[in-house]
């Protein structure tokens, strides 16, 4: 079952956009191969009211500014995060210090080594939030309730939001309507993913909100296609083992031919993640612990 992507958006940079009845948007101008158009901020609440921003994105002056300009006649009194990456989390401190808000996300940290790949989407070591949020803690504002859903799997600390009044889940990165999600291991895990789409999955939402790309509108079956897609990904792996390729470098421009060759180093640490998971089932050996450049074989 192929992923029905949703890859059609409207949308000016910079401009506050009435997306829902109690939903703005604003998008920065920081397009890439892993952010598609760019960081869609997220703005809660009737305007002139007491609203809420969620995942206020890149620290970059012209999106900051135009931020506040749309935000001008709001009190913000809330900034959530749902991970610590680059185009998700610096512009928090700087709205915070000028609007007064608090700002609340994760307060694990996360787990890097030298091997990780750079992407558009890497950490913000300097990110602190003010409040550690807890899984399904709720925060009221002017007319809505935001609750935190814990979903670890993009990263060991990410958070998505639900939007109660709208039945609606602000879902980060974790599912994305014009791509998969990068699960990029020690912090990335993809046990912890799919747990986590299931997490999301039974919660029946009407809407999911990425922070990149359009909404998606009809959830059950895109988080089926999107789990199908994950376990269709390891029946490629063992083929690939099947037909003698032992090391993840020489399967994934076979796996991933179709994709844009920026990707690839990003799509060898989904391997990767993947690889533990076999591993652990007992599904693919290796000497010693799973690693990037280990040799496998099907057990």
């Amino acid at each position: 079952m192929g992923i029905p992507f949703v890859r059609e958006m409207n949308f000016t940079y910079g401009e506050a956009q009435q997306v829902s009845p109690l939903i703005r948007r604003v998008v920065a101008r920081n397009p890439g191969p892993f952010t598609f158009h760019g960081t869609g901020v997220y703005i809660v609440g009737a305007p002139g009211g007491v609203v809420a921003v969620i995942d206020p994105g890149p620290d970059d002056a012209a999106h900051i500014e135009a931020l506040k300009a749309a935000l001008r006649d709001d009190r913000v009194a809330h900034i959530f995060v749902t991970h610590g990456h680059l185009d998700h989390a610096p512009a928090a401190r700087p709205l915070a210090e000028a609007t007064g808000a608090r700002i609340h996300a994760s307060g694990a940290r996360t787990k890097r080594h030298a091997g990780a790949p750079r992407m558009d989407e890497d950490e913000d070591e300097g990110f602190r939030p003010d409040h550690a949020l807890s899984d399904g803690e709720l925060i009221r504002g002017d007319g809505w309730t935001m609750e935190a859903i814990f979903t670890p799997g993009h990263t060991s600390n990410h958070v998505c939001y639900a939007l109660h009044e709208e039945n609606a889940l602000f879902s980060g990165d974790h599912i994305m309507g014009w791509s998969t999600t990068v699960v990029s291991p020690p912090d990335g895990d993809m046990d912890d993913y799919l747990a986590s789409l299931e997490k999301v999955r039974a919660r029946n939402f009407a809407t999911l909100w990425p922070t990149h790309g359009p909404p998606i509108r009809e959830v059950r079956a895109f988080i089926d296609a999107y789990e199908a897609h994950r376990l269709d990904r390891e029946a490629q792996i063992l083929a690939q083992l099947r037909a003698g390729r032992t090391k993840i470098a020489d399967m994934v421009p076979v796996m991933y031919a179709d994709v844009n060759p920026a990707l690839h180093p990003a799509a060898r640490h989904s391997v990767y993640a993947h690889m533990i998971r076999l591993a652990k089932r007992g599904v693919v050996s290796t000497s010693g612990a799973p690693a990037p450049d280990s040799e496998y074989r099907l057990a």
